[in-house]
């Protein structure tokens, strides 16, 4: 990729970036990225809706590694099958899933990605608390089978939708405390989704109830196991508990929860990836959609100086 494709730095300072495709190959994503102004990316290693997944060849993994270094992208992330449940009930469907997230730590790992995000699974019938152990054993197990890795885990908070698991603070804190007990934690972490977490309840806004927000977060899980945001607007009110993303500031948290995010300075080195519709009028992929999504966060990001100002402003916590 030539040096004249490598994103400038966000003013603030902050990575922005969205979720791109691999079709065509992994570094298309690279490619996406950079004809969109990211500064940091999230793809998915495979086709997130099969099991089974051809081995990647050595010779893409280094195309895309060598594509990242290229576009100067700070931070790149992998996401998981959507058909992997650690928490399921029925050991089978476990144990598959748990051999998956050891297969999409192994290809991450030959993407040279850091991170993969993954959601903590669903109940089912269980009592919640029995399937938050499960889940938590279950990605306790993968990582143990991956010791000899660097890629770690994040996992991502979630509306709630059904009998999805991670829609409350304390579940997630519970699968980390799992994991810190087992030593894994350096590579166990959270990525906070803006819809999912207004959809569980909380509240993003004004910057008084961020802070409250923050405040449970920190008491539950630790702002410190923080490593990156999905910046996705809500197509459903707070509270609503249904996982519908939606454009930045055209959904229900709007321009002030997203000011009101940027502007908190305890946040102000988490990078924020999209995963909003990138569908233009004509129902088809747009990258137009992306820079517009990202123009929207940069102008409502006031940058260093104005998250100065809101530390300064007294907080209350809940």
């Amino acid at each position: 990729m030539p040096r004249s494709s490598t994103p400038a730095p966000d003013p603030a300072g902050r990575l922005l970036g969205a979720h791109q495709s691999i079709a065509g190959g992994h570094a298309r994503a690279v490619e996406r990225a950079v004809e969109t102004g990211c500064t940091c990316l999230q793809i998915f290693t495979g086709n997130v809706n099969r099991w089974d997944n051809a081995a990647l060849a050595p010779e893409a993994a280094a195309a895309f590694r060598a594509a990242v270094t290229a576009a100067g992208l700070g931070l790149v992330v992998a996401h998981d099958s959507y058909l992997i449940n650690p928490a399921a009930a029925d050991d089978r469907l476990r144990n598959r899933s748990i051999d998956a997230l050891v297969e999409e730590l192994g290809r991450a790992e030959q993407l040279g990605i850091p991170w993969l995000v993954i959601h903590p699974g669903a109940a089912g019938e269980q009592d919640r608390d029995t399937a938050v152990a499960r889940a938590a054993d279950g990605i306790v197990a993968a990582l143990g089978r991956t010791a000899a890795a660097a890629c770690g885990i994040l996992v991502e908070t979630t509306a709630g939708q059904g009998t999805c698991l991670g829609a409350s603070f304390a579940e997630i804190g519970a699968i980390l405390a799992r994991g810190d007990d087992a030593g894994l934690t350096r590579r166990i972490g959270v990525c906070l989704d803006t819809c999912h977490v207004f959809a569980a309840g909380y509240a993003l806004a004004p910057a008084a109830e961020l802070a409250a927000t923050l405040g449970e977060f920190d008491d539950h899980v630790g702002l410190d196991r923080l490593v990156v945001i999905h910046a996705n607007d809500s197509k459903k009110p707070r509270g609503s508990r249904v996982d519908r993303h939606e454009a930045i500031g055209d959904g229900c948290i709007g321009a002030e929860g997203f000011r009101s995010l940027l502007a908190e300075p305890r946040l102000a080195r988490i990078p924020l990836i999209l995963e909003t519709p990138k569908e233009g009028p004509d129902g088809k992929p747009d990258p137009a959609v992306d820079r517009r999504n990202l123009a929207a966060l940069r102008a409502l990001d006031g940058g260093p100086a104005a998250r100065r100002q809101a530390a300064a402003r007294p907080r209350r916590r809940a």
